[in-house]
């Protein structure tokens, strides 16, 4: 009789900063456990790309249509997220219609937050965010 095993990963996910200048960046307020502000993203589905996971996350927990502009990082802390181990792929967007924004999927909430008033956000999204503001920092004269 053989043994089948089942490998512990973590799970992929991925996380979406969408920026727009002068009003900031999108976060949706959870309906779900754990409570919070987030970043949109969410579990990417198998045989989904993680790209593609990205502008479907976008557009389910906010109604925006995105265009991925790169790659921020990989973020694999064990204790990012309460439920279990994750891994996020985290990329930044821009949405195509920024009209368009509203709550979906299991978003209570869906607003623009400015970089410098920004509510205490769930799972490690507040590191997330910093990185990203580090970047932006860079690129500034």
């Amino acid at each position: 009789m053989s043994t089948v095993s089942h490998p512990r990963n973590p799970a992929p996910t991925v996380d979406i900063v969408i920026h727009a200048a002068g009003r900031g960046i999108v976060l949706v307020e959870r309906r779900n456990p754990p409570p919070g502000w987030a970043l949109p993203g969410g579990f990417v589905d198998y045989g989904e790309t993680c790209e593609a996971a990205a502008v479907r996350e976008a557009r389910e927990e906010t109604g925006l249509d995105v265009v991925l502009t790169g790659l921020l990082g990989v973020y694999s802390d064990p204790k990012r997220d309460p439920r279990g181990h994750t891994m996020s792929v985290v990329y930044t967007a821009q949405a195509l219609d920024l009209d368009r924004l509203a709550a979906g999927d299991d978003a209570g909430k869906a607003v623009f937050h400015p970089l410098d008033a920004l509510p205490p956000l769930a799972f490690d999204h507040g590191r997330i965010v910093q990185d990203f503001i580090a970047g932006l920092t860079r690129l500034r004269p």
